[in-house]
């Protein structure tokens, strides 16, 4: 989603085995004939990537045949769908709503599994801000993870909702986990919009609370107008069409992951996630639990892109002048992959998936 955030520590998953340098055989069989795929994460330790790193805990990814090296950004590094657009990496865990950016930009980058239908976010905000919706932002400092990132988007979305400009307040680059909640500590920003669980450390330190609710599909529906979905994985179309075996394999493994969590409890999920994902500097693993519980709702239980997403998202962009060319939304998305993995296992579908016209 940003560039540009990391809250654990990079050496405690590189010691876990799940963050694999690049290699020079992407997508190609390795020994076995098992595919490689690389596979950045906008951020691997927040809640709303965890089905990346779940399936390989879960060990989905080598049941359906696939070696999925994952990465994550770092502070300040190239952003995960960035990685993948140049190249560096096949795939991006990323938000959805890149894809609409990278047509704008001439690049064909579609979504082929659609792990969430809400940000997942929350706009924290301080007490002595007096923010309580985005009609309050005028004249006020508001973090984002990054400037462009998609946090940035989603912040000038909610205040053109209701009729704040641009010009009337003031973004900054926060980061995540603790540089953000110093940044409400310290008063450098009277809001920030990140996810659990800085949430929940900001809530537990109280230096702040939830003004704007993107954790959920009905919050994203109220602050946006219509189900907004973010986490996804993403990918050049031109590495699509040349690995659909591959891209096949990390698909069946993402949606079996997704219902895998649909029918697990949050505790379930915590105790399948690295340790330094779920007790860290900022929260304790009941805190993590806690959090999940009341964002579980986030995700999809089958990978399908749901119906009125892509239009969601396209509306957001428009709205914040990110995209201002046509865009075909037909080609920034499918459900092809999915509805394929669904049918291989017997899952039963419950989203209703989105047409061609978004």
């Amino acid at each position: 989603m940003s560039k540009r955030t990391l809250t654990a520590t990079l050496a405690a998953v590189l010691a876990l085995g799940t963050v694999s340098a690049c290699s020079g055989h992407s997508g190609s069989s390795a020994s076995g004939g098992t595919p490689t795929v690389r596979l950045m994460v906008g951020g691997i330790d927040k809640q709303i990537y965890l089905p990346y790193q779940l399936a390989e805990s879960l060990g989905f990814y080598r049941k359906y045949g696939v070696k999925v090296e994952l990465s994550t950004e770092q502070d300040g590094g190239v952003g995960a769908e960035e990685a993948m657009a140049s190249g560096q990496v096949d795939m991006a865990g990323a938000w959805y709503n890149h894809t609409i950016e990278f047509q704008a930009k001439g690049k064909a980058v579609e979504d082929i599994v659609q792990l969430s239908g809400a940000p997942g976010e929350r706009e924290m905000c301080t007490a002595r801000s007096g923010v309580k919706s985005g009609a309050d932002f005028k004249g006020k400092t508001l973090g984002v993870t990054d400037l462009g990132s998609g946090t940035d988007t989603l912040t000038q979305a909610i205040a053109a909702q209701k009729g704040v400009k641009p010009g009337e307040f003031h973004r900054l680059a926060v980061g995540a986990g603790s540089t953000a909640v110093a940044a409400l500590q310290n008063g450098k920003a009277d809001c920030v919009m990140t996810t659990q669980p800085t949430v929940a450390a900001i809530q537990k330190k109280g230096v702040g609370t939830s003004a704007v609710d993107l954790a959920t599909t009905d919050g994203a529906k109220a602050a946006l107008g219509g189900a907004f979905p973010a986490a996804g994985v993403l990918a050049r179309t031109d590495w699509v069409t040349a690995h659909k075996d591959a891209a096949q394999k990390v698909v069946d493994a993402l949606v079996a992951t997704m219902h895998w969590i649909n029918a697990h409890s949050a505790a379930d999920i915590a105790d399948r996630l690295p340790q330094s994902f779920v007790q860290n500097q900022l929260v304790t693993k009941a805190d993590y639990i806690t959090a999940l519980n009341e964002d579980k709702g986030q995700f999809l239980p089958d990978g399908i892109m749901p119906a009125g997403g892509p239009k969601t998202a396209l509306a957001t962009e428009k709205m914040v002048g990110a995209v201002t060319s046509p865009v075909d939304l037909s080609t920034t998305f499918t459900n092809a992959f999915a509805l394929s993995a669904n049918k291989k296992e017997g899952f039963t579908t419950t989203t209703a998936p989105a047409g061609a016209d978004g």
